[in-house]
């Protein structure tokens, strides 16, 4: 079974290309946190609204 993955430590300008590639990526997904946190937030204020009621009605 032959080895497909490229080594990025190969030689030098092939790291470099992997490091610079690497920091600018992460810049680029950070939006996507933010509505996924909002999400989650909106989750737990819900349940929390539905056991506040399931609590009232006993």
């Amino acid at each position: 079974m032959p080895d497909n993955e490229i080594d990025p430590a190969g030689n030098t300008q092939q790291f470099r290309a992997f490091v610079q590639h690497g920091t600018r990526e992460p810049a680029t997904k950070s939006g996507g946190n933010a509505g996924l946190m909002i999400g989650v937030v909106v989750a737990v204020v819900v349940v929390a609204v539905v056991a506040g009621l399931a609590i009232m009605m006993m």
